[in-house]
């Protein structure tokens, strides 16, 4: 159990330290938590600083990983007027994830209810708050909505894997060492049948 709560703990307290310091995530954070995580020393945590990756930054791993994945990237920018190509489903899923519903990232349960509420088993997504709303000239959530639909499970399951590896390193060996292997037993030798006379050895 100790080898997989203190890595977990460890990237708990070093993510969220990180997005209350930017002030992304004040209200996820108790307001008597934050002086402690603002005080927290990251030159101490260099082994999760360098694993755990950026909020803006995830997405990119994941299509890394999961090529096939939907980009749905093809909706025009307000500012520019062109698609905004990193304006991406698995960009506005992980803001959505942390920052709409404040659901911690490192556990395989959470995302699964952020893949319930696109299936529309869950809570149910407001337009108002969806990521890309502001950036975009229009709401991506139907499609994006549409698009994690059309996934099968093993899609979903993938993707789920996927990201919780990113937020967990840990969890891709499931924080558990590796279990020793079972001594095989030793033959136990067969027994020996008297043979006749021998009664008579004994006397």
């Amino acid at each position: 159990m100790k080898r997989l709560f203190y890595p977990v703990a460890l990237a708990s307290v070093t993510f969220l330290a990180a997005l209350s310091l930017s002030g992304s995530l004040n209200f996820f954070i108790p307001s008597w938590m934050l002086p402690r995580l603002q005080a927290v020393d990251f030159n101490l945590m260099p082994a999760a600083q360098a694993q755990i990756p950026s909020v803006g930054d995830a997405w990119k791993q994941v299509y890394q990983k999961l090529p096939d994945f939907p980009k749905e990237n093809q909706y025009l920018s307000k500012e520019t007027g062109q698609p905004s190509l990193n304006n991406t489903l698995a960009s506005r899923m992980i803001r959505y994830h942390i920052y709409v519903k404040g659901r911690p990232p490192f556990f395989r349960l959470d995302w699964k209810l952020t893949l319930a509420d696109y299936l529309g088993v869950n809570e149910f997504i407001e337009d108002a708050s969806y990521p890309g709303r502001d950036a975009l000239q229009s709401n991506p959530v139907d499609g994006d909505r549409a698009a994690v639909q059309k996934l099968n499970r093993a899609q979903r399951d993938a993707l789920v894997q996927v990201l919780v590896e990113l937020f967990n390193p840990g969890a891709a060996t499931g924080g558990k060492a590796p279990a020793s292997p079972k001594p095989t037993p030793s033959p136990s030798p067969a027994p020996v049948n008297p043979g006749r006379g021998s009664a008579d050895l004994l006397k």
